[in-house]
C-alpha cells in the first residue's frame, strides 16, 4: 500500500508529489493523459496572475511565494533533468488604464515593484509597441517559464526520484469505506493508499462532485497561437484587454488567450485565431505578416474567483484536494503544492487552511 496516490500529473500534481517524496512518502502518480499535457503544457507560463489586483489575498499570497521560489525550483529541475525550462525575467507591461488606482494600492500592500509609464516611456520600455500607446503599468520583476520545457523537466525528475507514475490512467471511481478513503479504481485496476490527493485540473470537479463535494471547478477553454519571429523582436510580456504577448528566447512569440465555456471540447476555431492575431497586431503593428506557426487549445480548471481548493475533504478522511487554479496554475503551483503537502503530512501549513477549504467563499 502506498502512502499517497495523486490523481493528476500537471504542475500542481507533480510538485506536490515531489514535496511528499522529499518528506519520505511513497507516492503513486496517476495521470489520465501524459504528464503535464493539459493546461500545464498549453498555458503561457507567466509567473504572475495577469491582473493580480483583481484577485483575493488568498491568491496573492500563493503567487508571491511562487515568484520567490521559482528561480531555485527551476535550477533544481534543470540540474536533475538536464532540461532548461528557460526562466526569463523580462517584465510585464499592462496597457489597460482604468484600474491604475487599484493596481497601485495592491502593489503597495504586497510590496511589489509597479510603475506608471507615461508619454514616450512605454515605447522606450518596449520598442515594438504601437506608438499611439502613451500610458502603461510596468511590473519589471515579472518572469516567465516555457511550459513545454518545464513539463519535460518535471517528467524527467519524476523518473530520477523514483516516483511511481502511470500515464493514460484515468481514475474511474474512488474506494471509500466508513468515510475513509481506501484507494482508487482505474478501470479494472485497483490502487490502494492511505491518502488520495485530487489535483486533476479541469477534471477535478467531476471527481469531487461525485463525492457530493460541490465545487465551482469547470473547464474553461483557452486558444492560443504562436508566431514565428526573430530573437529580440519583442522584449517584454505585454497585456491588454485580457490578451497577452509573450516573447520566447528563440524569437517565437506566443499570443493568448481566449476564455470559452465549452465543457470539455477543445476544438480550434478560425474566429479565435483571427481574434488573437488582430489583438497582437493592435498592440504591436510590426508583428503583421509573421507566420502563425501553431494554434492550440487547453482546458483550465476554472473557478469563481481563482482561489484554488487546497485541503481535506470535510466528510472523507484521507481524501485531499489541490485544484481550481484557473489561469494561474504555473505561478500558484509551488505554494499550493507546499500547502497541500503540509496538510497531508500534518505539518504546520504555510497559510491559513480556511482560506482554501470547501468552507471558504469561492
Amino acid at each position: 500500500m502506498a502512502d499517497c496516490i495523486i490523481v493528476g500529473a500537471g504542475i500542481s500534481g507533480v510538485l506536490t508529489a515531489l514535496e511528499l517524496q522529499r518528506a519520505g512518502a511513497e507516492v503513486i502518480l496517476l495521470e489520465r493523459n501524459k504528464v503535464g499535457h493539459e493546461s500545464s503544457w498549453a498555458g503561457g507560463g507567466i509567473i504572475s496572475p495577469l491582473y493580480p489586483w483583481r484577485y483575493p489575498d488568498a491568491v496573492s499570497q500563493l503567487a508571491q511565494y511562487g515568484q520567490e521560489h521559482y528561480p531555485s525550483l527551476l535550477d533544481t529541475l534543470h540540474l536533475e533533468s538536464g532540461i532548461d525550462p528557460q526562466y526569463h525575467k523580462n517584465g510585464l507591461l499592462v496597457l489597460d488604464q482604468h484600474e491604475n488606482e487599484e493596481a497601485e494600492q495592491w502593489a503597495k500592500k504586497w510590496q511589489t515593484n509597479l510603475q506608471v509609464l507615461e508619454g514616450d516611456s512605454p515605447i522606450e520600455c518596449e520598442p515594438a509597441l504601437n506608438p499611439a500607446i502613451k500610458s502603461a503599468l510596468w511590473m519589471p520583476d515579472v518572469a516567465q517559464v516555457r511550459n513545454p520545457r518545464l513539463v519535460k523537466a518535471m517528467r524527467a525528475v519524476i523518473n530520477s526520484r523514483r516516483i511511481t507514475l502511470h500515464e493514460q490512467s484515468a481514475v474511474t471511481s474512488m474506494r471509500i469505506k466508513n468515510n475513509k478513503v481506501q484507494g482508487v479504481n482505474v478501470g479494472d485496476q485497483y490502487y490502494d493508499a492511505k491518502k488520495v490527493l485530487i489535483t486533476g485540473g479541469a477534471w477535478s470537479g467531476q471527481i469531487l462532485n461525485q463525492l457530493k463535494m460541490e465545487t465551482t471547478i469547470q473547464p474553461v477553454k483557452g486558444q492560443m497561437i504562436l508566431l514565428k519571429g526573430m530573437p529580440g523582436q519583442v522584449q517584454r510580456i505585454v497585456l491588454s484587454a485580457g490578451k497577452y504577448i509573450i516573447p520566447r528566447k528563440d524569437g517565437r512569440i506566443l499570443i493568448g488567450s481566449t476564455l470559452e465555456h465549452t465543457d470539455f471540447k477543445k476544438e480550434l476555431t478560425r474566429s479565435a485565431k483571427e481574434e488573437l492575431y488582430n489583438a497582437a497586431i493592435e498592440m504591436m503593428p510590426s508583428l503583421s505578416g509573421l507566420e502563425i506557426e501553431h494554434h492550440w487549445a487547453g482546458l483550465r480548471p476554472g473557478s469563481d474567483n481563482g482561489v484554488p481548493y487546497i485541503g481535506e475533504h470535510p466528510d472523507v478522511s484521507g481524501l485531499f484536494f489541490n485544484a481550481g487554479h484557473f489561469r494561474n496554475g504555473v505561478v500558484l503551483g509551488p505554494a499550493s503544492a507546499r500547502q497541500a503537502a503540509d496538510i497531508m503530512l500534518n505539518r504546520e501549513a504555510l497559510f491559513n487552511i480556511l482560506d482554501y477549504g470547501i468552507e471558504a467563499e469561492h
